[in-house]
């Protein structure tokens, strides 16, 4: 009996062919030009993967929802300036005829002193050089609450917070603007995505009356006598 050699190719084919998935029709992207157009179609990963899981669906957000907004601003104001001025001025002046009245006539009044004169000088010199360096930072989380949503799908937030430790309060407020594809899976937004945005914070207690100022010095910055 003569045997037949076949290729390995043909062995693998007919292996796939026992299988129980052979039987089902699998479709690929053809780039034949003579090639059936309704079989050809581009890959997915949804319909030949066995691990595909689906994206989640898009969170939708409403009215009365909580969102937690990671407040980090920072703020760095550099400024330099320098002002360098003279002024040099000269002025003689003299007084060479004058008048008097006399029985209700102007005559000439002969100066028996000599001319007034008034001579000055006057050099004014102004050099100055000043610079400016703030740093400001504020960093906290608080929830807001959705109040309202805007036409355009866009969502108004607003939150307050209190924290009372002893003596000491502190209260946090914060309200802004969002869409709603800027709000993470884990339910937070960052305030650098928050448009109209407004953060009030105040302290108050025992340490805040250590460095706050009093009325007259508040009185005298604003007025800044010297």
């Amino acid at each position: 009996m003569n045997r037949v050699h076949l290729p390995h190719t043909v062995l693998v084919i007919l292996a796939v062919g026992l299988c129980p998935l052979a039987n089902q029709t699998a479709h690929g992207q053809s780039s034949s030009l003579f090639g059936n157009s309704q079989q050809g179609r581009p890959l997915t990963i949804r319909d030949y993967s066995w691990t595909y899981l689906p994206p989640p669906e898009p969170k939708t957000i409403g009215l009365h929802d909580v969102i937690s907004v990671l407040v980090d601003e920072q703020a760095v104001v550099i400024s330099e300036g320098e002002i360098d001025r003279k002024k040099k001025a000269h002025g003689e002046l003299s007084l060479t005829d004058w008048i008097i009245l006399k029985n209700w006539t102007l005559t000439p009044d002969p100066q028996t002193n000599g001319d007034p004169k008034i001579k000055g000088k006057v050099d004014n010199k102004i050099r100055a050089e000043a610079g400016l360096e703030t740093r400001e930072s504020i960093k906290f989380k608080i929830a807001c609450t959705v109040i309202d949503k805007r036409p355009n799908g866009n969502l108004i937030i607003e939150g307050h917070d209190t924290v009372k430790y002893n003596n000491e309060e502190w209260n946090l407020s914060f309200t802004g603007e969002i869409r709603p594809e800027d709000v993470m899976p884990n339910n937070t937004v960052l305030s650098e995505s928050i448009a109209n945005k407004r953060i009030f914070k105040q302290e108050s207690g025992h340490v805040r009356d250590g460095y706050r100022r009093g009325w007259m010095q508040q009185f005298l910055d604003k007025i800044q006598p010297f």
